[in-house]
């Protein structure tokens, strides 16, 4: 973050300096906290009512580990400067407002947003990849990209910072236009509409709707980088005012890829752009990838940087994100895909598609499954498919982990092709006695489930991970 006084602080977000005789006192270029775990010497601490827990609970703790300012709801008993504001999350937004405006105003600084039902985080990850080599760069780690993820990244940004690149999740309508408020793009990127949270959605035409934000609001000197492969999201070319460019895997979009082949090495694609063609190697499992690697390419090329110094930075990726897609060698001869840090129907299907596509003919297909969480009234029917779509892809061994999955067993079990290949256990124990017992020497094991299921951990001890 930018040196800011505690003064200018708190005319930011509004509030009232309370505890501290040094209005004018600058703190230094330090981060911004709401787990009071992570406050570190000089830090800021917003102390935050959420659903589970009040934030204000813990200021105590950060000022022990170092906070320097503490903003609050209400007044404490604390030995370090307070901002009194009566909206903290409001507040959150209004400093990121105030930072990222003031690094702007020299100029270098360019904002990159992201949106889609599936491949937020990689695309993100991707972006910083091909940034990082251009200039300072600020991108959220992990899945930064709610009311209080998102602007913590923007908070990041210093007056070296030439790009930002942002996430921006929705849980329905107006939350994008909201994260926008805070800092409008210069690039904005929708990756796809699908089910992922459809049942806070209820409805795939309200999805679309919530994922349009993202362009609806741009100026025309904005670039919206559209996925022409979904049809909800090309039609949103028309809802724009900014530039549009496009992707996709034929060439009816600006910058599209063939020959795609999928392998336990990585995923292999030509890109086309204009009039070249460039071969990509990237190292990171899964057809899917193509498309968030395009969308990274686009965005890259709408900032300037030629699509073959982007192609260099993806091929150098070891892996998408940690328990996405991650390739882990295991004890006994066996290989571990452990994708289990979020789920939705489509990048479940994804990931089984991988599966198969990487197991040689001398090995055999595992896939352990959990939870696709919030699908809400779509549950049982998705659940179902997965299931179904396991047989017709030829997974050799189905283990399925507690109750709320266990559509996926019923489902494969009712292929008339089955016939105990499938196996539903109540946790992740009785998962673990079951794949201790049954893996052998060249078994392909997928692992995959919402976070909620808490399968990733699973994948972690199959493969002997031990942090």
């Amino acid at each position: 973050m930018i040196e800011l006084s505690i003064a200018e602080i708190a005319t930011a977000v509004g509030g009232k300096l309370v505890g501290a005789t040094k209005g004018e006192l600058c703190l230094p270029a330090v981060a911004v906290q709401t787990d009071s775990r992570l406050s570190t010497a000089g830090s800021i601490f917003f102390a935050l009512r959420g659903e589970a827990t009040d934030g204000h609970l813990f200021a105590e703790s950060a000022v022990a580990n170092g906070a320097a300012l503490v903003i609050v709801e209400r007044p404490l008993e604390l030995d370090v400067a307070q901002i009194v504001v009566s909206n903290g999350v409001q507040a959150l937004h209004a400093l990121a407002r105030t930072v990222v405006a003031r690094v702007r105003e020299g100029g270098q600084l360019k904002v990159v947003a992201v949106t889609g039902s599936n491949g937020k985080t990689t695309t993100k990850n991707m972006l910083r990849s091909i940034l990082e080599r251009e200039g300072e760069t600020v991108a959220p780690q992990g899945s930064f990209n709610n009311d209080v993820g998102a602007p913590i990244t923007m908070l990041g940004v210093t007056e070296e910072s030439k790009f930002l690149v942002v996430e921006m999740g929705a849980d329905g309508v107006g939350d994008i236009t909201r994260l926008q408020s805070i800092v409008m793009p210069d690039v904005g990127i929708v990756l796809m509409v699908g089910l992922a949270h459809i049942g806070k959605f209820g409805d795939a035409s309200v999805t679309a709707r919530a994922k349009s934000e993202m362009v609806t609001a741009l100026p025309s000197q904005a670039t919206a980088v559209l996925n022409f492969d979904d049809g909800r999201v090309k039609a949103m070319a028309t809802q724009t005012n900014a530039t549009v460019s496009s992707f996709g895997l034929d060439s009816h979009a600006d910058l599209w890829a063939d020959d795609i082949e999928a392998t336990a090495r990585g995923t292999a694609f030509t890109l086309h752009f204009d009039d070249r063609t460039i071969p990509v190697q990237l190292r990171i499992l899964g057809e899917h990838h193509v498309t968030n690697a395009l969308a990274a390419i686009v965005a890259a090329r709408a900032l300037g940087i030629d699509p073959q110094r982007s192609a260099t930075a993806l091929e150098s990726i070891e892996r998408a994100e940690r328990w996405r897609m991650e390739l882990l060698a295991g004890p006994g001869g066996i290989t571990v895909i452990n994708d289990a840090y979020n789920a939705s129907p489509d990048s479940m299907a994804a990931a089984l598609k991988t599966l198969v596509q990487v197991v040689g003919p001398k090995n055999r297909s595992v896939a352990v499954l959990g939870e696709i969480a919030e699908l809400g009234d779509y549950a049982n029917e998705e659940h179902d498919r997965i299931g179904r779509l396991i047989v017709r892809l030829n997974v050799q061994k189905l283990i399925v982990v507690g109750h709320a999955a266990r559509h996926i067993h019923n489902a494969a079990g009712l292929e008339g092709s089955w016939d105990g290949e499938s196996v539903l256990v109540d946790n992740i124990e009785e998962a673990y006695a079951v794949l201790r017992e049954e893996l052998r020497e060249g078994d392909v094991v997928l692992v995959k489930s919402s976070n909620s299921a808490g399968l990733r951990h699973l994948g972690d001890r199959i493969a002997g991970v031990t942090a």
